[in-house]
């Protein structure tokens, strides 16, 4: 046997678990509930074919799809922003040369580390609105707290404040990519005059630009995946103002057993994720600086 011909087969066989992984639990259940979307699937009996049914019934007959789609769409429109805003700014007060700044960048990473359910927990303790610990501080001042988990207009918001709790995982990808910022920017932009707030313009945000590409991709994706929050804290309530995307799938699949219906909604899902991420993707040439490159 060839030599060349050895190493190609000793590759091929060092490949083939990692290959065989992929096909049994990604490959094949990605493509099988790309099946059962066109099916009628209870898990008891076998699908039975439906075609777009159930794609119809999601666009024209189901009220829940649409109020999943725009609690969704709201958090992910709230939460991204603030999130990359909040990270950003958190990281560049980590970045200081200051005595004990390790251990504040600990303080601030460790909550994005936390069990979600110990997170959902506590966060339903501080938002209660009877003894919770937003309000009991606020009636200090004489204030009456909202429902902050009881009320519909207060419910979304909530999630996305509770989101803020987790902001200390992006600040470490952008703290990274302010240390990777070269300081002979700076230094040549003190010579020419240049105050802090011009520096962070001119500097700081430009040389940031991929790192915060990345995150809002990150962010935006985990945003239409949010589900933990309102299964723990408030069930979907109330009157469905935190019925997010994935929790109408998952009632869907587990509690209704519409497998079927359920996979369809996923595949929607994917369709809409993959949408954002091209726009993204698509200008992110307008706005995202690479050192070296021109910016169109």
């Amino acid at each position: 046997m060839k030599l060349s011909t050895r190493e190609a087969l000793n590759g091929y066989l060092f490949f083939s678990p990692g290959l065989l992984g992929f096909l049994v639990f990604m490959a094949f259940p990605i493509l099988f509930s790309l099946y059962l979307s066109f099916t009628s699937y209870n898990m008891y009996n076998s699908p039975k074919w439906v075609g777009l049914l159930n794609y119809k019934i999601m666009f024209t007959e189901d009220p829940l799809f649409y109020k999943s789609l725009g609690n969704t769409l709201y958090y992910v429109a709230l939460s991204v922003p603030l999130n990359t805003a909040f990270g950003v700014l958190i990281a560049i007060l980590m970045n200081q040369k200051v005595k004990g700044i390790r251990l504040f960048r600990t303080i601030f990473f460790l909550p994005s580390v936390v069990s979600g359910v110990a997170v959902a927990l506590l966060w339903q303790w501080i938002l209660d609105g009877n003894f919770g610990l937003i309000n009991s501080f606020l009636s200090n001042f004489g204030i009456t707290g909202p429902g902050w988990l009881t009320d519909e207009h207060w419910s979304k918001p909530s999630m996305v404040l509770m989101n803020l709790w987790a902001v200390g995982g992006g600040m470490i990808v952008y703290l990274a990519g302010l240390q990777g910022v070269p300081r002979t920017l700076y230094e040549a932009a003190k010579v020419d005059g240049a105050g802090r707030l011009r520096q962070f313009w001119n500097i700081t945000l430009p040389m940031l630009t991929p790192t915060i590409f990345f995150n809002v991709i990150m962010g935006i994706l985990g945003g239409f995946q949010v589900f933990l929050q309102a299964y723990i804290m408030t069930g979907g309530g109330p009157n469905n103002s935190t019925l997010f995307y994935a929790f109408l799938l998952y009632n869907k699949a587990f509690k209704d057993l519409q497998m079927g219906y359920a996979s369809a909604l996923a595949w929607v899902l994917l369709f809409i994720t993959m949408v954002f991420t091209l726009i993204i993707l698509k200008t992110s040439s307008r706005w995202v600086y690479y050192e070296g490159s021109e910016q169109r």
